[in-house]
């Protein structure tokens, strides 16, 4: 790994056998991009990357003397607009009562061993790493500008991110302020992202680059259920295994923009950051503002490869440390068994009919607190519902405790009802202006997380339930987005800073809990999956991945989550049937087969089950027992998309290839078919012998040729077939061997 400095060219080349990207200064200060993708062998001078020529018409140049020097047909490394420059900038800029087209030129860099910590932000961290920093100022502003790169010894990633700095007397104000900018040559891509809604997040979604701007983005307060944080240009022959992709995923969890703009010259400029509008920062002098962080990943191995790589990365060098190699419990949450009604004697039975079936943990979900017998009440109240649980939950803990089972509780710790104590008492806590209407979602309103006061009430209660209970786990939950985006603490000229302010405070409550309280698992959740980013797998190491539980939508909302997020970030339960949300019957080996690859639990009640499911559940929980080290620490190959046919199918690979674990799904059988189906793997050592079911292939086999999968019943060979019906899945493990097969 190498950060190459030629300070007689002034340019820079960050490399590591997988990747290079390379940048310089211009003629007028400011830094202008020469490369990014595969790794280039390094040499003295790069400046020929870069070429400077106008197109017929291009009127505006920078020089009186220089008239191919024009802004708007040069790659540029973080830009600004004006100065013959009119794409969309990385940065907006102003003195409190001016205007000022910024102009950041360069100063200085500095070269840092490791990763340097972002200040109130989640980010990639790792001593192995190596960061440089590029000083950019603007004199007129009196502002300094840092440009942060890291690079991973052993991953084709680059982090980014920008820090902005007022070192003169004069308040500024922000206006934009990207996390990063990448100006490619060409727009012949597929814009690869992930949309949907409550319970179809992450559907895979793709369009071609066009002139003009293609952007995704959210202005809810939070990333969002519709549109992910990340997205992938892919070269249109690139497919899950080949060609070139690059990645970008952001490492925040509110209002964002992921933009191509791509040019009358067909050159696409790519900008990643905190969404632009409703934002407006107050710079003080001396202070400083810090953007998050951009992941940029390069792949000439196909989306797969990027997927790949960004899994190693969060897996390494973003969770929390104590859950890199730990295992999670298997949990069962009594939502889906009880939702509002149960009571202490009802929660311990279900603890001890789960603990016979080799489940590790209850978790006790909405209704503990207040007076919470419906969603209309008591948000904000976080005391026992002594109706409910009238020895309290220390007495309720220490039974689940005493029954084999860890606890766990929910908690909804950002949001207030206005029937509830805390409303009554603060009603200026509440996100909205008071004498204007207020949006309800779910019969609640939004806690101002903006104000440190209300951050500490929240940290006060949830310490004492955690030291009191000796919780194990804590599911946080979000369920709804923020409407009326006031702070009745902001001074006017502030509320533009309202939304970053709110998730700083998120992220320092999380901070808080997480550093005292580091063997508590949290899983975040947001109505399901409308907060599954890499900001909360900094602090809560699993994400519920949808309120929509159903094996068949599971198949599409797990594809697509992968394309970002490791499988072990996932949560992924068996719930009963009909399904809740969408009312389907599967079979309860299809719900759990889909299940397995993600954090493994169950959503039903474990008293209603026949002795027969029970013995189901048993080997499914002793199944995933001896396979979630693999699942958590494995390499994971999509194999056939639930956006292209009727079909799935995935696998992971053990990282010394000695084993793999292959899911395999078909929602509605086939009539009549004679087709003998094989299915091709991915992963495997062409040259290692692995036993599936009875028998031995060599890997080259399995890959070239496939998996032989079970006979599917066809009308008439109902002795021979071994699936049929709709709703079909199939595990399959595989096992190296020193068998000879020659």
């Amino acid at each position: 790994m190498h950060i190459y400095i030629n300070q007689e060219n002034q340019q820079f080349h960050l490399t590591n056998g997988q990747v290079s990207y390379i940048f310089h200064v211009m003629k007028n200060g400011q830094l202008g991009h020469l490369y990014y993708g595969k790794a280039l062998r390094h040499r003295s001078d790069f400046s020929h990357l870069q070429v400077y020529d106008v197109p017929t018409g291009a009127s505006c140049h920078v020089y009186a003397d220089d008239p191919s020097f024009v802004l708007e047909t040069l790659r540029q490394e973080y830009p600004a607009y004006g100065n013959s420059d009119f794409r969309e900038p990385a940065i907006s800029v102003r003195k409190e009562n001016e205007s000022h087209v910024p102009t950041f030129t360069y100063d200085s860099f500095s070269v840092l061993e490791g990763k340097p910590r972002l200040l109130g932000l989640p980010a990639t961290y790792g001593n192995e790493a190596s960061t440089l920093q590029i000083l950019l100022k603007d004199e007129f502003l009196q502002a300094e500008l840092t440009l942060n790169y890291t690079i991973f010894p052993d991953k084709p990633v680059i982090t980014r991110s920008a820090t902005l700095r007022n070192y003169g007397g004069e308040n500024l104000v922000i206006e934009r302020l990207m996390g990063a900018a990448l100006d490619l040559p060409d727009k012949d891509f597929i814009f690869t992202h992930l949309a949907g809604a409550w319970a179809r997040e992450r559907h895979v979604k793709e369009r071609v680059l066009e002139t003009g701007i293609q952007s995704i983005s959210s202005l809810r307060g939070a990333s969002s259920h519709h549109h992910n944080p990340f997205l992938a240009l892919r070269r249109p022959n690139a497919t899950e295994h080949s060609g070139e992709v690059y990645g970008f995923n952001f490492v925040y969890s509110s209002n964002f923009i992921m933009q191509v703009e791509v040019d009358h010259y067909d050159m696409a400029r790519l900008t990643v950051g905190i969404h632009p509008f409703g934002f407006q920062w107050g710079l003080a002098p001396k202070e400083t503002f810090q953007t998050p962080e951009v992941v940029m990943v390069y792949s000439d191995q196909g989306l797969n490869g990027m997927s790949q790589a960004l899994h190693q990365l969060y897996r390494e060098n973003l969770i929390p440390e104590r859950w890199k190699s730990e295992d999670r419990p298997i949990l069962i949450n009594n939502w889906e068994a009880t939702y509002f009604d149960f009571d202490e004697d009802k929660l311990v039975n279900i603890a001890k009919s789960a603990s016979e079936l080799g489940i590790e943990m209850l978790v006790l979900d909405d209704g503990w607190f207040g007076k919470r017998n419906d969603d209309t009440s008591s948000l904000g109240d976080w005391h026992v519902d002594f109706n409910k649980l009238p020895n309290g939950l220390e007495s309720l803990a220490k039974k689940i405790n005493d029954a084999g089972m860890k606890f766990g509780l929910w908690f909804e710790p950002e949001m207030i009802s206005p029937n509830s104590e805390l409303f009554k008492n603060h009603p200026d806590w509440a996100v909205g202006m008071a004498d204007q209407h207020r949006t309800l979602g779910r019969n609640q309103l939004v806690l101002d997380f903006s104000r440190p006061e209300i951050v500490d009430y929240l940290y006060e209660k949830m310490s004492g339930i955690i030291k009191q209970t000796n919780l194990s786990y804590i599911k946080w939950d979000m369920n709804r987005n923020i409407t009326e985006p006031f702070s009745q603490k902001l001074a006017s000229n502030q509320q533009g800073e309202f939304f970053h302010r709110y998730i700083l405070g998120v992220y320092s409550l999380y901070e808080r809990l997480t550093s005292e309280f580091p063997h508590v698992l949290f899983e975040s959740c947001a109505g399901g999956g409308g907060r599954f980013d890499a900001g909360m797998l900094y602090y809560a190491p699993q994400t519920w991945t949808s309120d929509n539980t159903d094996a068949v939508e599971r198949l599409k909302i797990q594809y697509g989550t992968s394309f970002a997020y490791p499988l072990y970030s996932m949560g992924s339960h068996v719930s009963a049937v009909p399904n809740h949300q969408t009312y389907r019957e599967t079979p309860l080996s299809t719900r759990a087969n889909t299940a397995y690859f993600g954090t493994f639990g169950y959503e039903l009640d474990p008293l209603s089950l026949t002795e027969e499911e029970r013995e189901e559940i048993k080997g499914q929980v002793a199944f995933y027992k001896e396979q979630r080290r693999l699942i958590r620490e494995g390499h994971f190959y999509r194999l056939l998309s639930p956006f292209s046919g009727n079909e799935t199918a995935w696998m992971v690979v053990s990282p010394d290839q000695s084993e793999a674990l292959v899911g395999y799904y078909k929602v509605l059988a086939t009539p009549n078919s004679r087709k003998q189906q094989t299915l091709p793997l991915s992963g495997l050592s062409a040259d290692k012998a692995y036993e599936v079911n009875g028998r031995t292939y060599y890997g080259d086999e399995l890959m070239q040729v496939g998996l032989q999968l079970p006979t599917e019943f066809n009308g008439v060979n109902m002795r021979s077939s071994k699936r049929r019906g709709d709703f079909q899945s199939n595990i399959f493990y595989l096992k190296s061997t020193d068998e000879n097969l020659d």
